[in-house]
């Protein structure tokens, strides 16, 4: 009966994967360009070594994240440019952030010209606890404007300067949810798109040193 997979055992297993991988030489990743087909690789084979050795649940397309039970999804980026996509919800996943906590590998990608391989060099593996993914503007200009006493016209107004997805309908619950329950303060850059364009720069600045987002490697 293999072994209950378990956050903790996940940012284990996720910190020794990223140095194992970091040393591997691949010659199918030799001149690949496309960070989609880079991020499919890496995430199918973290998968296939967990399932090795834990039993879990694994995610589709239906139920959206990687691991369901454990609301954690996968992200890959390069350290070029470090960002990917997500899927768009509603506007209160800017506020109160996606529902679902991240593990994101960092990685930059070195081609072998003599040898004809790729490796990936993963420089950080972070993860950032659900509580943490909102919108890092978003986020700390409502709480500046919930200390100076903000109304609900404030917040808004607000929504529109921030051109916030939302009817007015939405933006008045959530005008109100706002002023009964401040949000945490998020670290992601969350871009308005037909889905949400997800950056991580200042998450890797502050893995570590802030609460919920963990530095593994």
């Amino acid at each position: 009966m293999p072994k209950s997979l378990t956050i903790p055992l996940l940012q284990k297993e996720a910190a020794a994967f990223a140095k194992a991988e970091s040393k591997h030489v691949e010659p199918s990743l030799f001149g690949v360009t496309d960070g989609k087909a880079v991020g499919t690789y890496l995430e199918h084979k973290f998968q296939v070594a967990l399932q090795r050795r834990f039993g879990y649940a694994r995610g589709n397309s239906a139920k959206g994240i990687d691991f369901p039970e454990l609301e954690v999804d996968i992200k890959v980026t390069s350290i070029r440019q470090p960002q990917s996509s997500c899927p768009f919800k509603s506007a209160r996943q800017k506020i109160y952030g996606l529902g679902y906590s991240l593990l994101v590998f960092v990685y930059d990608k070195r081609d072998d010209e003599a040898n004809r391989t790729g490796r990936l060099d993963i420089q950080h593996t972070i993860c950032v606890e659900k509580e943490r993914t909102a919108d890092f503007q978003t986020t700390s200009g409502l709480l500046r404007l919930l200390a100076n006493k903000a109304n609900r016209d404030d917040i808004l107004a607000f929504f529109q300067e921030r051109l916030l997805p939302v009817d007015e309908i939405e933006a008045g619950n959530l005008a109100d949810e706002v002023l009964r329950s401040p949000p945490q303060p998020g670290y992601l850059t969350i871009s308005n798109a037909l889905q949400w364009r997800l950056q991580y720069s200042r998450v890797i600045e502050q893995a570590g040193a802030v609460g919920s987002i963990l530095r593994l490697k």
